[in-house]
């Protein structure tokens, strides 16, 4: 809107936000309480009606005071937003009243594929099998609907679809961004080693011909040979979750 001239000629006062100024760290309290994703400086910022610098630095002093004070719970910036958690030390006091030793947890295969995935994205289905030597299907079914894995396009050569990490997976495992995971190279086998192993198996992010559509998912054609470890053509013996 325009500014419009009052009778005495003097120009109106410019249209603002109406948005209350009220007091920051409450109003940002009163919001964290309520979300169920964090929620970025500029978005609380533009809720709150105060400057994203002011909001900022109300943020941390508020997860200053918290830890200081021994609050049973934290407020923490993770995944590119602020959102308040539970303190790590008493995540078996909130387990045991939330989940009542009835929620179904990822397996070590789901976890090692999940691993894959956070390192090698976006990536295809073949490629992760080929890097865990078993059939993963069932799987990345799983981490999909967890929401922890999400697609990512598909391969301009072969066509295979792509798999990413979500942000919902950084927010599970407590940081801002793929940057902050750790360094994989001292757990790594030499990697010309693991090159020549995947080069051996690169076959297996080809588009399948109508025989290979039609034949189970969980086994290869007879005629291709496997001669490394990471190339076998199990199948993982779950669907990637157990019941605590």
């Amino acid at each position: 809107m325009t500014d419009q001239p009052d009778p005495a000629g003097e120009p109106a006062e410019p249209d603002t936000l109406e948005v209350p100024l009220v007091e920051l760290r409450p109003a940002l309290e009163a919001i964290l309480m309520v979300t169920d994703e964090p929620l970025d400086r500029v978005r609380l910022a533009s809720a709150v009606g105060h400057p994203v610098a002011d909001v900022e630095a109300a943020l941390e002093e508020l997860s200053a005071d918290y830890t200081a004070q021994g609050r049973g719970f934290d407020l923490r910036q993770v995944a590119g937003g602020w959102r308040f958690y539970s303190r790590p030390e008493l995540a078996s006091v909130v387990e045991s009243f939330v989940l009542d030793g009835q929620q179904a947890r990822l397996t070590q295969a789901a976890l090692e594929t999940l691993s894959v995935v956070a390192y090698q994205q976006p990536v295809s289905r073949a490629r992760v099998s080929a890097i865990r030597g078993v059939n993963v299907d069932g799987v990345m079914r799983t981490l999909l609907s967890r929401g922890l894995v999400e697609e990512a396009g598909q391969d301009e050569h072969s066509g295979a679809h792509l798999y990413r990490t979500t942000s919902y997976f950084l927010e599970r495992i407590g940081i801002g961004s793929l940057d902050e995971l750790p360094e994989l190279a001292p757990y790594l086998p030499d990697m010309d080693d693991l090159e020549d192993e995947l080069a051996s198996v690169a076959g297996l992010d080809a588009p399948a011909t109508p025989a290979e559509t039609s034949a189970p998912d969980n086994d290869e054609p007879a005629a291709r040979p496997h001669p490394s470890p990471h190339s076998g053509n199990g199948t993982e013996p779950d669907g990637g979750t157990e019941t605590a």
